[in-house]
């Protein structure tokens, strides 16, 4: 089955690029373009968990790593209106965040592979996605945090709104984590098609 892998490689390096442009896009007030296009990595981390083990997934995540982490380098470099396209915090919560997210989906699928086909795939994405938010927010935006790049002024994410404009009093940056983390979450049910077409074509295919 090795002759697969390759592109599972170039589909994880191609949704990290994408995504690392797509996230200087808004998508109305509280997303961007990029929330829709990175919750596909875990989709192809699991199609490659399950049809080539735990150790070719966890390949692919280091694959996704260093391709994030050359974007945001790169972004660091390039100037725009207000600054580098990418700080400092947004590179190290990118990174971070991507790193851990996956590797926990890799080692909940790999716990959960013997059940029902749909739960590895389910749980594990539901768990690297809330830990990707959860890191990637605080990281970059949190008012205790600021010490990571005392020089990037993230104020403007710390100013008081209600929740995604109705609820409760809070950061607007949780706002924005919030919002993200309910796409990561819709996407997670709508990729168990797909996951159960692929992995079924890829194993057959292989058999």
């Amino acid at each position: 089955m090795t002759h697969l892998r390759f592109p599972g490689v170039i589909a994880m390096a191609a949704i990290v690029v994408a995504s690392n442009i797509l996230v200087q896009f808004l998508f109305g007030q509280w997303l961007t373009w990029g929330a829709f296009t990175y919750p596909l990595a875990f989709l192809v981390t699991d199609i490659m968990n399950r049809v080539y083990g735990t150790q070719q997934a966890r390949r692919v995540v280091l694959v996704g790593f260093i391709v994030g982490l050359i974007c945001s380098l790169i972004g660091t470099q390039i100037m725009g209106e207000f600054g580098p396209l990418v700080t400092v915090r947004i590179a190290i919560g990118s990174g971070l965040a991507f790193l851990v997210a996956q590797l926990a989906d890799v080692s909940v699928f790999a716990a959960l592979r013997g059940g029902k086909w749909w739960r590895a795939p389910l749980a594990s994405t539901l768990i690297g996605s809330t830990l990707d938010t959860a890191l990637f927010f605080s990281i970059a935006f949190s008012a205790s945090l600021v010490w990571i790049e005392p020089g990037n002024d993230v104020s403007w994410a710390a100013e008081i709104l209600p929740i995604l404009g109705v609820g409760p009093l809070a950061p607007l940056w949780v706002s924005l984590a919030i919002a993200d983390w309910g796409v990561k979450l819709t996407l997670a049910l709508m990729a168990l098609v797909p996951f159960r077409l692929i992995t079924k074509r890829l194993l057959t295919a292989a058999a």
